[in-house]
């Protein structure tokens, strides 16, 4: 307590009174009314004595009287403070140890010191903490001169000198430590280390009697002196944390129950203090601070309130009247900050019942006028305050700088409400040591910086870290040169004894038992160190020194030294995790508990406001574009204010530190995009993905949008140097001098965009003085970049390697033990520093958040506090008249590297702790493009195909892992590795080659399978055999004959030659409307992973099942798929990644039970309306015209008749007739014009999509069909005599000259007749081909050269046929067919189809699609036909069933003459409207040429096939394929050692034979050896042959998996059967069961597993974080190496470990608390867990329809807040349908916010529509999530899992 500074006596005065009324509570009807104890002094003859009361006590003169407490007992003793004092000498006088037990505060502390003050006894403090050891206590080694011996510590001293040992804190001690004094306080009794013996003052009396004293030394007994007494303090734990006192320990303590002071005390004691106070507002403070400290208080979980504290918060009222009550109470108890909403509600009501909520009018405005160095109090400074409307001058403690008046510092820049805080602090800082809390980045440390400068204070910051001992705060050991050990105070102690402010960084990170050392300090500044000093303050020293009659000197060889009396505490916290209760991990726990209440006064540093932070930028940036700055802080506004602790942990990424640095960035580069800056400060690539998603929202809330992708600038990346200037992209910088060449890295680099645009990232923030960390998963090259980067700026590096171990000893100093001597050497991070060089920081998310703390203060402060004393500091002006200081080179920068935070990097949130101090850069993997380019350079003879697949594999392999499918990231090392060794290797296959990065995976089952089918998916077969390949068998063809002539009547006969009129209209167009394009990725899967077939790839169209495909259509590599129930349309790339869809179900909906059965046929326009198509419904003639970009629809009204359309639409289903169908030719849609016409009408129609025009041409004739064969001829059908016609018409038909077209019929003749065949035997064409084959395609088909126009025709009879010199010559054409065994259209629509069993006799009208294609390039006809008509007993031996299959291709290739057949599989699932499905193929496929060399199928289940069917391709393709598999010859691999054996080749010879045929290595005589010379053999040289004589040639042989002898693997499937039954019988689960629940469990068996690597690694990321210190075995602790040269034994630290739990609880129509698992019982197996799901299943069928989403939801969310955990979730399961029953979404929205503590997360299953979705929108972001698929389930958990990982690090 200061109150002795400032006003002498009256505290001890008031003191007394409060005293009294509490004793007179306890002592009840004879209290103090009747008996006040006097404590008097007696001198007389005999000796001082002490009375109190009646109770006398005779003193002793003190040896060492420095050791007795002085100025604690004041003039006037209150009561109570008499009646424990009298109670304490009854105890004394006893020979009994007390137990001083109250709450916190410095109360029972200066109980023990007056009454040791009383009785001039002498005193040994020990503030006990976590890391007291038994050492601390009894005997400490020190070595001196080379030799270790022990010295005493406080309890033995005490002991054998008669000292009385105060014990603060034994709650806060280890268990283990304190029953070390257990026989020392029972018998008085003790065994030393050194071999002594304490003995009790009766017994070493007794013995003194029968020996002498010398002999009891000899045998080394010691006596304990009849005046050791213990005091110990403490706190009551339960109420408070600690632990609870050992019951043999409790046992030997007497117990006093020290309160605060009775109200009456207390009130007097406040009276004097605030004589400007008015009474009634001094008792109702004091009302208040009583109601607090009630045990009713502490129910609601309210801390204690610091009573003493109201005494030094009087003088500031009393200094300052005119403030409100409650501001000044926050300062002592800000509830705002600690308690929840329930508490502070709580907290306002007291307050309000007191009057007390006065502060709802504007805080008093106060700003500083002026500081000046006080005239007559040394070490103060005066004060002037504008308090409202008038000054105040009062003297505050000052440092022994110059004071510096307000408002003069340049880089501060002032705004109202810090100028606000700073006065405020000043008044505080007048009476106490304060506490500044606020959220990191809001500038704490600025304003401390200001403060103390404003004061004159020199600063000394230091850093507070979770793992921080009390030995690092006060004092460490260290080895003096001559390896003798020795204390070094800490900076916090030098900063006591000179005067300095003390900033303590960090109060909330540091374990409370650590910081509950220093309250002795802060409250009566006074200190005991380990090494036996004492700090005492100021005017006690003072005291002392005049009582003593001592000089400074001599005291200090008596280790006594005074606290500068201008010595004060600062401290910064972070605000307290609000609702935390006593959370058991260290990183919740509330740090702000009663007994640091007592410590400082409080001050809030509020976010700044809009206004000022936007001042505060432009003063610190000045050229900062001012929209870009708007829109920053409109975000990080806007995500401050949210209560979603999401958006929070992503505001403190924006904190205003970040804004400024983003803003200086902005000033220098205006062109960046605020949302780079934005995701570059918050690593939003690295955010899990609700994080992300919920950044996303918020960005697009405050209307950010992105610029240009930066994809598209990637072309000009350059990078150069010139003239000593490096270029990057768009920033230079001038290359830098370096003095030490050989620390500049050199590194392999290839460029590449990615990684250019990461480091001209890096140069802006180098330029800036930013330091830069950078993160991202491992091997994506950060340290190639910095490398690189340092590289080209010429800059030395020091390197730093971090991991789990590393501390702040070994990151500032290397400690060695040299002879007995600890030496340090100067680490990496200090040699930067010293001479200016970039230190790199690698993998700092492995070290301890403590070690990288230390970075805090180097980059925030540049001071920074090393192992062995010396301090790095920024400047030269600071080290003026400081030894041992090293000055930090301007140069000095540091580049961090660490791993993304969160799963798999099991590392310590990095980012999360200090991102706030580096400037951050998220580096990735490059884009496949990059990589491609960047792998290129690794394996230049690698050939792309390879490359491509590589890159595409691991690029989905990436994918899984950010999905947490699998959770290992692959990386580009890992792909570059696998180059590297094809590049080298060329011959091994790429299949064997990924094995070295796969391998690791091979154990592990599950992931095993993800792997291969990803890398199968992609086309890399491992695990395939070079012999595995499965080409369709071939069969030749029949010869090719000549039958027949087709004549082009030509002839003047106008009856043969028709003209046929056109006339030309104009298009109306009706629309445009726009449709939803809806993008799907598109899971394609490579064929040839495990065999090489025909199929090159496949993938599944995303349609619902009762769809029906209806067409296909390529062009180039784009394909479009048409279905027709309901219509829409799919497009995707042959290579692509998605797949687009546009629905036109509004277009043609569905009518009456879909009777009418549309059909659709699609035309892919060319340029310039690429990416346009038309759509064609055959029943209704609709034209639609789309565009796929934009989602376009416009529809073309073609005949002028088509309103007919709408009233056939009428009558349509009552004729039983099938409507005569329209037909579109689209084979020149690709330029632009198509053509359509009725069947049985004599119209066509053709439509020029780009000029938008429709020519129809009237025909004599009526049509069965048309075909295109070339664009300005064609040939028509008629329709019932299959006459064949040949349309020509001029190229181009222009309006004006309305062309004419001509029509000539054409004549057959076969070649035997000779004239004119019937009709009857007229081929029907089922395709023609609009282009003519190359001459030497035709040549080869017909076995002779030839050069002539040509076209391709199929039909039921032929496998092909050649019409030579159609359609351009008017001579006779020749006709060549390949004739079929059987007409195609005799075969009967069999039983053997796929799916026979589904349509008997459905197939009536003739199908739609002919499905039949001609590949001219390759000579190929490939059609597609039903099982029944495929010669299956040929393609299949007689004992093999034929697979089912939906249809199979028949590849007629003309230029080999074979057949083939290849095998369709068969669609996965089939529309059940069969009949409909009939009339689109007579097969289950639809088919399309792709390409050149292949076609493209699409079944009905909508499953897209590629394949390869030209023979030149498929050769180029299984090369490569072989290659990719690697020619493992199966030939034994021979290993082969050349030695050199210095003789040389004589003549080459047989050499003798062995008749034994013995081996023989080496030599030159025998033939047939291995590694001689001369003669035959093998491995030698110089012989003339090889020749083997069957030794071996040491050899490796092949050993393969597959080579298990068969009866092995059957033994070992056995056994596995064997167990699986036991373990059912043992369960007691039937075959049945099991089956059931392998059933549920396979479908879900990979995600689970994956989830239960996330929770494993959450936990492992808990169970890394608990050392255990003072271990007798474990890992060397570094801060106890000294400790252990002098050999003690708990030197160790270990990791401490903990597990997860969970309950499930069911929530439907019943009711809302449905338990299904509890966490008491969790299912053991698979019985108990089917026995769960059997309940779930029953429940859901049985009961009530209702829903109690919300109820469910609340009552969980209550239930979990109630207990210990660290991360509390809450996950809802439930469908989408809330509306249904009436529940609002923004009402759930509520409940799954309601309680901060509890992170609650909603997941929607598979709904109706979109509810799904639009619940989704209201819902705070990142709460919840739509699962369509249940599978997608573990990892929504997943996302949920690793997301608060971030947030609440």
């Amino acid at each position: 307590m200061h109150s002795q500074i400032l006003c002498g006596g009256t505290a001890a005065v008031v003191a007394a009174r409060r005293v009294r009324y509490i004793l007179g509570c306890v002592l009840g009807r004879d209290g103090w009314m009747f008996r006040t104890h006097e404590v008097k002094l007696l001198n007389t003859a005999s000796g001082d004595t002490v009375k109190i009361g009646e109770i006398t006590y005779k003193l002793k003169p003190p040896q060492n009287p420095e050791l007795v407490p002085v100025k604690h007992i004041s003039d006037s003793l209150p009561q109570t403070v008499a009646q424990h004092l009298r109670w304490i000498m009854q105890k004394d006088l006893l020979g009994q140890d007390v137990f001083l037990i109250g709450p916190p505060g410095p109360l029972r502390r200066s109980i023990a010191m007056q009454y040791l003050e009383l009785t001039k006894r002498e005193v040994e403090y020990v503030a006990l903490s976590r890391d007291t050891t038994e050492t601390d206590l009894k005997q400490r080694r020190e070595i001196r001169s080379g030799t270790a011996f022990y010295i005493d510590q406080c309890a033995v001293r005490a002991a054998t000198r008669g000292r009385v040992l105060v014990l603060e804190g034994l709650e806060k001690a280890e268990r283990n430590v304190l029953p070390v004094l257990n026989n020392l306080l029972e018998n008085r009794e003790m065994q030393l280390e050194d071999g002594r013996f304490l003995m009790s003052a009766e017994r070493y009396d007794k013995l003194l009697q029968e020996h002498t004293k010398e002999e009891l030394d000899s045998w080394k007994i010691v006596r304990v002196s009849e005046d050791f007494r213990v005091i110990a303090l403490g706190l009551p734990v339960p109420k408070y944390k600690g632990n609870p006192l050992d019951p043999p320990l409790r046992s030997r303590f007497q117990a006093r129950d020290v309160y605060y002071l009775p109200f009456k005390d207390q009130l007097e004691l406040l009276y004097s203090a605030g004589p400007n106070v008015a009474a009634e507002r001094v008792s109702q403070l004091l009302s208040l601070a009583t109601t607090l400290c009630s045990q009713e208080s502490s129910n609601l979980g309210l801390p204690d309130f610091p009573v003493d504290n109201l005494l030094p918060a009087l003088h500031v009222l009393n200094s300052f009247p005119m403030l409100s009550c409650q501001q000044l109470l926050h300062r002592l108890y800000p509830y705002n900050s600690m308690l929840g909403k329930d508490g502070r509600t709580a907290v306002e009501g007291v307050l309000s019942r007191f009057e007390l909520l006065d502060g709802h009018r504007q805080p008093a405005p106060t700003t500083i006028l002026s500081v000046s160095t006080a005239k007559d109090v040394e070490g103060h400074a005066d004060i002037t305050l504008h308090v409202v409307d008038k000054d105040i001058t009062f003297q505050v403690p000052a440092g022994v700088k110059e004071p510096r008046p307000p408002k003069s510092s340049p880089t501060y820049i002032h705004t109202p409400s810090h100028s606000q805080l700073l006065a405020e602090m000043i008044q505080s800082h007048m009476v106490k040591d304060i506490c500044l809390i606020g959220p990191k980045g809001c500038g704490k440390s600025v304003i401390a910086r200001e403060f103390a400068e404003m004061l004159g204070y020199s600063m000394e910051p230091v850093m507070l870290y979770q793992d921080m001992t009390v030995r690092d705060l006060l004092q460490q050991r260290y080895t003096l040169p001559n390896g003798d050990t020795a204390w070094r105070p800490s900076p916090l102690v030098t900063a006591a004894m000179e005067g300095k402010l003390l900033l303590l960084d960090g109060i909330h990170r540091v374990n409370l038992g650590t910081l509950a050392v220093l309250s002795r300090l802060l409250h009566d500044r006074e200190i005991d160190l380990y090494d036996g000093t004492r700090l005492l303050r100021w005017d006690r020293y003072q005291t002392l020194k005049e009582q003593l009659q001592l000089s400074d000197q001599e005291l200090q060889e008596r280790s006594v030294f005074p606290i500068h009396p201008s010595f004060r505490v600062l401290a910064l916290a972070e605000p307290p995790v609000v609702g935390t209760g006593a959370g058991s991990n260290s990183r919740a726990q509330q740090w702000l508990g009663p007994e640091v209440l007592t410590m400082f006064l409080y001050h809030n540093v509020m976010p700044l406001a809009k206004e000022e932070e936007m001042g505060l930028i432009q003063g610190l940036a000045p050229n900062v574009p001012m929209e870009g700055a708007e829109q920053l802080l409109h975000l990080a506004h806007s995500l401050r204010k949210t209560n979603d602790p999401t958006a929070q942990s992503l505001a403190s990424s924006l904190s205003t530190r970040q804004l400024l640095r983003i803003c200086r960035r902005l000033s220098q580069h205006p062109e960046e995009s605020i949302t780079h800056a934005v995701n570059k400060a918050c690593l939003s690539r690295f955010l899990p993905s609700l994080a992300r998603a919920s950044l996303q929202k918020n960005l697009m809330n405050c209307s950010i949008q992105d610029a240009t992708d930066p994809a598209d600038r990637s072309l000009d990346y350059l990078c150069m140097v010139k003239d000593g200037v490096l270029t990057i992209g768009s920033v230079s910088a001038p290359i830098y001098n370096a003095d030490q060449k050989m620390k500049v890295p050199d590194v392999l680099f290839y460029d590449n965009p990615q990684h250019m645009m990461v480091m001209e990232d890096m140069l802006k923030d180098f330029l800036l003085g930013e330091h830069l960390l950078l993160v991202g998963n491992q091997g994506v090259g950060k340290n190639k970049i910095v490398d690189r980067f340092l590289h080209l700026l010429n800059r030395p590096r020091e390197y730093l390697q971090l991991h789990r171990d590393t501390t702040v000893q070994t990151l500032t100093l290397q400690p060695s033990v040299r002879d007995g001597i600890i030496t340090y050497e100067d680490s990496p991070l200090v040699k930067a520093v010293k001479f200016g060089h970039v230190l790199v920081i690698d993998e700092a998310d492995k070290a301890p958040t403590n070690v990288t703390c230390i970075l805090k203060t180097l980059v925030e402060s540049g001071e920074m506090i090393l192992a062995d004393g010396r301090r790095i500091i920024s400047g030269p002006h600071e080290a003026k008249g400081r030894p041992n200081t090293i000055i930090m080179h301007p140069d000095f920068r540091m580049i961090v590297l660490a791993n993304r935070p969160g799963f798999p990097f099991l590392g310590n949130d990095f980012f999360g702790a200090l991102g706030d101090i580096f400037s951050c850069h998220a580096v990735d993997n490059p884009k496949p493009k990059a990589e491609l380019a960047m792998l290129k350079q690794y394996g230049p003879d690698v050939p792309d195909a390879m490359l491509q697949k590589l890159v595409a594999a691991f690029g989905e392999l990436r994918s899984m892992a950010d999905q947490g499918t699998i959770n290992y990231p692959y990386s580009t090392r890992e792909v570059v590795n696998i180059v590297k060794h094809l590049q080298k290797f060329p011959d091994e296959g790429l299949a064997n080659v990924v094995r070295n990065v796969f391998d690791f995976d091979s154990y592990n089952k599950d992931m095993r399978e993800v792997l291969i089918e990803a890398l199968h998916k992609h086309g890399i077969p491992i695990g395939a055999k070079p012999s595995s390949v499965n080409l369709a068998k071939e069969f030749p063809l029949p010869e090719v004959k000549m039958t027949g002539y087709w004549t082009i009547n030509q002839g003047g006969n106008a009856r043969r030659k028709l003209l046929c009129p056109t006339d030309t209209r104009p298009i109306d167009v009706k629309g445009p409307v726009f449709l939803r394009v809806q993008k799907y990725p598109c899971n394609r899967q490579e064929s040839r992973a495990l065999s090489f077939t025909e199929e090159k790839a496949h993938w599944q169209i995303p349609m619902n099942e009762v769809n029906i495909i209806c067409d296909v259509t390529t062009k180039d590599d784009v394909l479009y798929v048409a279905t027709c129930n309901p219509v829409s349309l799919y497009s995707m790339k042959e290579r692509g990644e998605i797949i687009q869809c546009i629905e036109l179900y509004d277009v043609f909906p569905r009518t009456i039970s879909g009777v009418w059965q549309p059909f659709v046929t699609v035309a892919p326009l060319g340029s310039p309306l690429d990416g346009q198509v038309v759509l064609h419904e055959e029943q209704g003639n609709t034209v639609l015209h789309l565009d796929l970009v934009t989602g376009a629809l416009r529809r073309l009204m073609i005949s002028p008749d088509s309103d007919q359309s709408s009233s056939r639409a009428l009558n349509w289903w009552n004729s039983k007739e099938q409507q005569a169908g329209y037909k579109m030719c689209r084979d020149f849609s690709h330029k632009n014009w198509l053509l359509f016409y009725k069947e049985d009408s004599n119209q066509l129609e053709v439509l020029d999509v780009l000029e938008g025009r429709v020519h129809s041409i009237s025909l004599p004739i009526n049509l069965k069909s048309v075909f295109l064969v070339a664009e300005d001829r064609w040939l028509l059908l008629e329709s019932n005599s299959n006459r064949k016609f040949l349309l020509t018409k001029p190229m181009h038909m222009a309006a004006e000259d309305s062309g004419v077209c001509q029509l000539h019929s054409i004549s057959e003749d076969s070649v035997n007749s000779g004239h004119g065949t019937s009709s009857a035997e007229l081929s029907i064409p089922q395709m023609l081909s609009c282009e003519q084959l190359p001459n030497e395609n035709l040549s080869a088909a017909l076995n002779q050269k030839i050069v002539s126009p040509n076209r391709v025709l199929v039909d039921t009879d032929s496998y092909a046929q050649l019409i030579v010199g159609f359609p351009d010559l008017m001579s006779p054409n020749e006709v060549y067919s390949f004739k079929r065994p059987v007409n195609l259209s005799a075969i009967k629509s069999g039983d053997s189809g796929a799916h026979a069993f589904f349509r008997g006799g459905l197939r009536s009208a003739t199908a739609k699609q002919e499905n039949c294609v001609s590949l001219i390039s390759v000579n190929q006809v490939v059609r597609a036909l039903p099982p029944n008509k495929v010669p299956l007993k040929e393609l299949y031996p007689k004992d093999v069933t034929p697979p089912m299959t939906a249809a199979y291709l028949e590849v007629t290739d003309l230029n080999s003459k074979k057949l083939k057949y290849i095998p369709v599989p068969r669609s996965m699932t089939v529309s059940p409207y069969t009949s409909w499905v009939s009339k689109v193929s007579e097969c289950d496929v639809l088919i399309a040429a792709l390409g050149s060399g292949g076609v493209v199928t699409v079944d009905m289940g909508g499953y897209v096939r590629l394949w390869e069917t030209g023979l030149d391709t498929l050769q180029r393709s299984l090369m490569e394929w072989r290659n990719m598999i690697g020619s493992e010859d199966g030939r034994p691999i021979q290993i082969t050692i050349q030695r050199d054996s210095g003789l040389d080749v004589s003549a080459p010879k047989h050499g003798k034979i062995d008749p034994h045929n013995a081996p023989h290595v080496g030599g030159n005589q025998w033939a047939g050896g291995t590694g001689g010379r001369d003669t035959a053999g093998l491995g030698g040289k110089g012989g003339p042959y090889r020749l083997d004589a069957g030794h071996k040639v040491y050899q490796v042989s092949q050993v393969e998996k597959d080579a298990v002898p068969e009866e092995v693997r059957k033994a070992a499937r056995e056994m596995a059967e064997k167990a699986f039954k036991e373990r059912l019988k043992e369960i007691d689960m039937s075959e049945y069961d099991a089956a059931t629940y392998e059933r549920f469990s396979s479908a879900v068996r990979r995600q689970v597993q994956s989830l239960r690597i996330i929770l494993d690694s959450l936990q492992a990321k808990g169970k890394e974080r608990q050392w255990l210190k003072n271990q007798a075995l474990g890992e060397l602790d570094d801060t106890k190496i000294i400790d252990g040269l002098t050999g003690e034994k708990a030197i160790y630290k270990r990791r401490g470990e903990l597990e997860p739990e969970y309950d499930i609880v069911g929530h439907s129509g019943d009711g809302y608390d449905i338990e299904l698992v509890t966490a008491d019982k969790i299912p053991k197996n698979n019985k108990q867990r089917l026995k769960v799901l059997k309940v779930m299943h029953a429940h859901a069928q049985f009961c009530m329809s209702g829903d109690y989403t919300l109820e469910g939801t609340e009552a969980s969310i209550k239930e979990l807040a109630r207990e210990e955990a660290d991360e509390h979730f809450v996950v809802v399961l439930s469908d989408a349908n809330l509306e249904r029953y009436g529940i609002r979404p923004e009402r759930f929205a509520q409940v799954l916010t309601s309680d901060p503590l509890v992170n609650a997360f909603a997941i929607f299953i598979g709904s109706l529509g979109d509810q799904a979705e639009r619940l989704q929108k209201t819902l705070p972001a990142g709460r919840s999530f739509v699962a369509m698929d249940t599978k997608q389930i573990p990892q929504i958990l997943q996302q949920i899992f690793t997301s608060t990982m971030l947030s609440s690090a």
